[in-house]
C-alpha cells in the first residue's frame, strides 16, 4: 500500500514537472485580443491529474497542429511577411511543433484557435494594403508619362508669338489694361494686335473708319475713348491746331530711331511732337486689265473710259488731282481755282457709278467697276489675294498724291502711356515689316528695309516704293484751315451734280 501511495505521488510530481509554463502563450499577446483568458484556462486545466488523457490527446493533437498550421503560414505572401514582421514572427512561434507536442489536449485546442485567427487575419489586412499600393504606382507612372508627353506643347508658341517674343519686349506694368485703337480698315497685319496683347497682357479694342473726314468729325465731337488714331499728314496739322491730339514723349519710344530720315520732322508736325509715321503710299488707278484692254498711264484714260468707273471719297485727294492737272497748286486757297477744279471733275464724271469710301478694291473685284481711283496698297492687296493677272495699279504720268499716315494720341485718351508703348511696338522693324508686307503699303521704317524684312516683290515695285524721279512728280497735301470749308462745299456740290 505504501508503495502505491509513493508511486501516485511520484506520478503527480512527474505530471506537474511536465506541465508547460505560461510564458510561450504570452508571446501571442500583441495580436490576440484575449490572451489573458487563454493563459488562465491553460493553467487551470493543466493541473488535473488525468495522465491517460494527457498522454493520448498530447499524442493526437500535435500532429494536427503540426500539419495544419504550418500549411496556413506557408500560404502567406512573401511581400506580406516583409511588410508585417511582427505578426509573422508571432505566428511562427505559436506554430512550433515542438511546443505543441508538449502541451496537454486542452492547451493545444485553446492555442489552435487564436493561431488560426492570427494567420487568417494577417493576410486579409495586408492584401488590403497591397492593392492600393499597386494602383497608386500605376497612377504615378501614368501621370509621369502624361506630363512628359504634354510638356513640349506647353512651351511651344505659335509662329507669330515666337517672332514677337524674340524681338520687341513690352515694358512692365501694363498687364490687364485696355488700349483703344481707331484706324483705317484693311490697314494692319492679321497678328499685329494679337501679338501686342500677348506681349503686354492687355486687351486691344480695334475700331475702323473709311475716311479722314469721318475720323475728324467724330473726334471733333469729343473723344469717345480712343487712345490711338491714324490721320493722314494734312489732318495731323488740323488736329494739332484744334488741340485734338496730345504731345508724345519720344524718350518713351526708342524705336523712333528706326524711322527713315526723310520722314522725320515733317512740315505738318515739326519735331514729331504729336505724331509718328505709320505707313505711306500713293493715290492712283486700279483697273481690270481684261476689261480695259490696255495699259493705263494717264488720267485722261480714266476720264474718257466708256464703262463703269469709281472715284475715291477723299476731298483733298480728289481736288488735288484736278488742281494738279489744271496746273494749279494742289493746296491752293484761291476760291476761283478751287471752283475751277470742281468744274473739271464734274465735266469728267459722266462714267462715275460710285464714289467709294476706301473699298474700291472690293468694287473692282466684284466687277462693279472696271477702273477705280484708290490708295495703292488696297489694289496690291487685291492682286495678292486673287493670285491672278486680272488687275493692275498705275500712277498716271501727270502726277498724283503721295501721303503719309501717322499715329497720334487723341486728346483725352484714357491710356496715354500704353498708347506710347503701342507706337514703339509698331515701329519695331519686324512688326513694321509685317504690316507693310500684309497691307502692301510702303514702310517708314528704314531698319525694316536695311534688315531685308520687306518682301522683295514689293520693295522692287516702282509704284509701292517710287524712285526719286517718280516722287518728284507727286504732290502732297497740306492743311489749309482758311479754305477747308470751301473745299468741303465744292466737293458736296460735285457729288450732288454726279448723282452721288
Amino acid at each position: 500500500m505504501r508503495r502505491l501511495i509513493i508511486l501516485a505521488l511520484l506520478l503527480t510530481v512527474f505530471i506537474m514537472a511536465c506541465q508547460p509554463t505560461p510564458t510561450p502563450t504570452a508571446t501571442l499577446q500583441p495580436t490576440v485580443e484575449e490572451p489573458a483568458e487563454v493563459e488562465t484556462e491553460v493553467a487551470v486545466e493543466a493541473t488535473e491529474p488525468a495522465a491517460e488523457e494527457a498522454t493520448e490527446e498530447a499524442t493526437e493533437e500535435p500532429a494536427a497542429v503540426e500539419t495544419e498550421e504550418p500549411t496556413e503560414a506557408a500560404e502567406q505572401p512573401t511581400e506580406e511577411a516583409e511588410e508585417e514582421p511582427t505578426e509573422v514572427a508571432v505566428a511562427v512561434e505559436a506554430e512550433a511543433p515542438t511546443e505543441a507536442a508538449e502541451q496537454p489536449t486542452e492547451v493545444a485546442m485553446v492555442t489552435e484557435e487564436p493561431t488560426e485567427e492570427v494567420v487568417a487575419e494577417a493576410p486579409t489586412e495586408e492584401i488590403a494594403v497591397e492593392e492600393p499600393t499597386e494602383e497608386a504606382t500605376d497612377e504615378a507612372v501614368a501621370v509621369e508619362t502624361e506630363e512628359a508627353t504634354e510638356a513640349p506643347e506647353a512651351t511651344a508658341l505659335p509662329a507669330g508669338e515666337e517672332q514677337a517674343a524674340a524681338g520687341w519686349t513690352c515694358p512692365e506694368g501694363f498687364e490687364g489694361q485696355t488700349l483703344s485703337v481707331y484706324n483705317w480698315s484693311t490697314y494692319i497685319a492679321e497678328d499685329t494686335v494679337a501679338n501686342f496683347e500677348e506681349a503686354c497682357g492687355v486687351t486691344v479694342v480695334y475700331d475702323v473708319y473709311e475716311s479722314n473726314e469721318s475720323m475728324l468729325a467724330r473726334l471733333r465731337q469729343g473723344n469717345p475713348g480712343y487712345d490711338i488714331a491714324v490721320p493722314t499728314d494734312s489732318y495731323v496739322a488740323i488736329m494739332i491746331a484744334e488741340e485734338l491730339v496730345e504731345p508724345i514723349s519720344l524718350s518713351n519710344i526708342p524705336n523712333y530711331a528706326h524711322v527713315s530720315e526723310s520722314l522725320k520732322d515733317p512740315s505738318y508736325d515739326p519735331g514729331n511732337q504729336y505724331s509718328l509715321p505709320y505707313q505711306w503710299g500713293t493715290v492712283g488707278i486700279g483697273y481690270n486689265i481684261t476689261k480695259v484692254g490696255e495699259e493705263i498711264t494717264s488720267w485722261d484714260q480714266l476720264w474718257e473710259y466708256e464703262g463703269s468707273v469709281g472715284w475715291l471719297e477723299d476731298v483733298r485727294g480728289m481736288m488735288g488731282i484736278a488742281l494738279n492737272n489744271l496746273g494749279y497748286d494742289p493746296n491752293t486757297e484761291v476760291v476761283s481755282e478751287i471752283e475751277a477744279a470742281r468744274d473739271y471733275l464734274v465735266e469728267r464724271g459722266g462714267n462715275v457709278v460710285t464714289i467709294a469710301t476706301d473699298d474700291g478694291q472690293a468694287l473692282l473685284e466684284r466687277g462693279e467697276v472696271d477702273l477705280v481711283i484708290e490708295y495703292s496698297g488696297d489694289i496690291f492687296q487685291l492682286i495678292a489675294d486673287c493670285e491672278c493677272e486680272d488687275f493692275a495699279f498705275a500712277l498716271p504720268e501727270e502726277g498724283s498724291q503721295a501721303w503719309v499716315d501717322n499715329m497720334v494720341i487723341p486728346a483725352g485718351a484714357p491710356n496715354h502711356a500704353l498708347a506710347e508703348v503701342w507706337m514703339d511696338y509698331i515701329l519695331d522693324p519686324q512688326v513694321s515689316a509685317d504690316i507693310a508686307n500684309y497691307t502692301a503699303y510702303a514702310t517708314p521704317n528704314q531698319a525694316s528695309i536695311d534688315q531685308g524684312l520687306i518682301d522683295e516683290e514689293y520693295l522692287s515695285s516702282p509704284v509701292i516704293y517710287p524712285s526719286e524721279e517718280t516722287l518728284a512728280g507727286l504732290f502732297t497735301i497740306t492743311a489749309v484751315p482758311e479754305a477747308e470749308v470751301e473745299y468741303n462745299n465744292v466737293w458736296d456740290e460735285i457729288k450732288v451734280l454726279l448723282g452721288q
